[in-house]
């Protein structure tokens, strides 16, 4: 597939195809999984360099543990969402109504501040379940995203996906 000059900063091949990297100054603006088929890119610059060699660090190993400049984005709401799911450690998943419960609200509310993660990896999405399900991801309910959110939980080593 054919990128849009400029689109990303970098393209970090992965299992499932790929992590589009976009840089705005020096800090992280956006990752973005893409679906196979989009060329790898080499980083532009020196702060896409930092994040591409980060997340092929963390597809090597779960483990690896993120230190990227993250502007504040989001609504209040959304950052206590994901102040929670950053807390959830490798190899763990919380539902949607356990974070809901953790920051007085509703388990769609969750859903929606996921789908809205510009950070995925970094602020692990991935680790936020239905009850009884994978749930959605990426404001996605089936198909590729879903894919890459089975891939995640399976490379963190959590138990039936």
């Amino acid at each position: 597939m054919g990128l849009e000059p400029g689109l990303f900063s970098a393209v970090v091949a992965a299992p499932f195809g790929g992590i589009g990297i976009r840089i705005d100054g020096d800090a992280l603006r956006e990752l973005v999984y893409l679906p196979p088929g989009y060329a790898p890119q080499a980083p532009r610059d020196a702060v896409a360099q930092h994040a591409a060699a980060q997340v092929a660090a963390y597809l090597e190993d779960p483990d690896f543990a993120f230190s990227l400049p993250l502007p504040a984005v989001g609504t209040a709401h959304q950052r206590k969402v994901w102040q929670v799911i950053s807390t959830i450690p490798r190899g763990e998943v919380l539902s949607y109504g356990e974070v809901a419960r953790r920051i007085g609200s509703a388990p769609r509310a969750v859903g929606q501040a996921c789908g809205a993660n510009w950070y995925p990896l970094v602020i692990p999405c991935h680790r936020v379940t239905a009850t009884g399900s994978i749930g959605g991801f990426a404001r996605h309910d089936g198909g590729f995203h879903q894919q890459v959110k089975r891939w995640l939980l399976r490379h963190e080593q959590v138990a039936g996906y």
